[in-house]
């Protein structure tokens, strides 16, 4: 190995659910430092979800759950030519695309519907708990990319 292993850090659960996937998520949102605007958003969000009458805590690991890949492509190079590899997606590595791919859904949404990144978030999370929305749509893509590449999987290593 070239150099030591980062240590993987251990991130505080969050002050109203006490969940630590909410803080992560928290974190993700969060731009510039600016972490009690993320924390207003992502309850916002919770808020809209439990006015439909939701647990907003189990929906939202539940969005997180089915918008995880099992499996992704990872380029490998071979004899000089490059080759998708499909690979198992690992735990950590499953739970941050995914948050990643709702982030960017619940950005990409019009918002001529909505009235602000809170609102958007919470109607990806409800569509993502029912294995719909665009961030299910590229989970399938990426699991498609793979499944279409498995003739490579023989260079895993």
């Amino acid at each position: 190995m070239r150099h030591k292993k980062t240590e993987k850090r251990i991130i505080e659960p969050d002050k109203i659910y006490k969940n630590r996937l909410v803080a992560i998520f928290i974190n993700k949102i969060m731009k510039d430092g600016k972490k009690t605007t993320a924390e207003k958003v992502f309850y916002g969000s919770l808020e809209k979800i439990k006015q439909q009458q939701k647990n907003p805590v189990d929906v939202f690991e539940l969005a997180i759950q089915n918008v995880g890949p099992k499996i992704e492509v990872k380029p490998r190079r071979v004899g000089g030519a490059s080759y998708q590899v499909p690979a198992e997606v690992r735990g950590d590595r499953r739970v941050s695309l995914a948050m990643r791919w709702i982030i960017a859904a619940a950005k990409a949404r019009s918002s001529k519907d909505y009235r602000g990144f809170g609102e958007k978030l919470a109607a990806e999370f409800l569509d993502a708990s029912q294995n719909l929305g665009a961030a299910i749509k590229k989970r399938d893509v990426v699991q498609k990319q793979a499944e279409a590449n498995k003739a490579f999987a023989h260079f895993r290593w």
